[in-house]
């Protein structure tokens, strides 16, 4: 896997980009066009294709951690993400709360089984961060359990890579001024609405508090072996571009694509299918 400059323990939720941006892209409030976006998320999606062959065809352990602010574009990308890409090979992971036997278990246990075999990539929705950031701000672990995860997380993911699962970590950032007006779009929107929870209320309330979270967790975990890439997400469409972009530059892939398959004639077999009159089907209204 290529290795390029992970972020500083401590970084800012929100930084600026160091390529070069032409002008004409751009919206006058800074936000990325959209016929821009739709251009290159098809190229990009396009490239995602030939990796799930590449990682196929060479059995790789590919594992992919989002987490982040709520609101800050986690589930956008891994949608673009999975959009063209197979179920079989690309899959993503988004547990819900721990059931009572699962509090009892070693901490990262119930994510063990959702690793990556050989020819997978997995996505992980949240993942076993959830302990240094949601759990510690709300209350949800004690101190001692805080502090041993600091100290476990780093050895268990040395020992993910070791196994030969590559790991790569996506912190995805919003500004509070960006993250109110979403929760603020999602409030007015009776089918958005929803994903509104009383713990996006308790995240936004507490801002400062998931700062100092997110900036603990990066002085102990973000290590060589699998460091953390902080997506700026301010700007939702050029974030997915950012963060695919760079999912893509980790791997030195080719095109292992197969080729155009020459499809069968149908075989006659003597049979008789039943009447149709005798099969229930939906309403045409279309």
């Amino acid at each position: 896997m290529k290795q390029s400059s992970a972020p500083p323990a401590g970084a800012d939720d929100i930084g600026t980009g160091t390529g070069d941006r032409d002008p004409a892209h751009y919206t006058k409030s800074g936000k990325l066009k959209s016929v821009i976006y739709e251009a290159e998320m098809e190229r990009l999606q396009e490239q995602l294709v030939l990796l799930q062959y590449w990682i196929q065809s060479q059995g790789l352990k590919v594992l992919v951690i989002f987490e982040g602010r709520g609101s800050a574009g986690k589930g956008g990308v891994i949608k673009r993400i999975t959009e063209r890409t197979s179920p079989r090979t690309v899959r993503v992971v988004a547990l819900p709360k721990p059931t009572e036997r699962q509090k009892t278990q070693w901490y990262f246990q119930r994510y063990v089984e959702h690793l990556p075999a050989a020819g997978e990539m997995v996505l992980f929705d949240r993942s076993w961060y959830n302990r240094s950031n949601v759990e510690w701000v709300m209350g949800y672990c004690s101190e001692d359990e805080h502090q041993e995860f600091l100290r476990s997380a780093p050895e268990f993911e040395r020992m993910l890579v070791r196994s030969g699962i590559t790991v790569i970590k996506y912190w995805f950032s919003v500004s509070f001024e960006e993250q109110r007006k979403r929760f603020e779009e999602r409030n007015a929107e009776p089918l958005k609405r929803w994903k509104l929870s009383d713990m996006d209320l308790a995240e936004h309330e507490y801002y400062v508090r998931y700062s100092m979270a997110k900036d603990t967790t990066f002085q102990y975990t973000d290590i060589k072996q699998a460091p953390w890439y902080v997506v700026p997400s301010d700007d939702k469409k050029g974030a997915r571009l950012n963060c695919i972009s760079h999912l893509l530059s980790q791997f030195d892939y080719v095109d292992v694509a197969p080729d155009v398959v020459k499809l069968p004639q149908m075989r006659e077999v003597p049979y008789v299918r039943p009447p149709m009159h005798e099969q229930t089907f939906v309403p045409q209204l279309f």
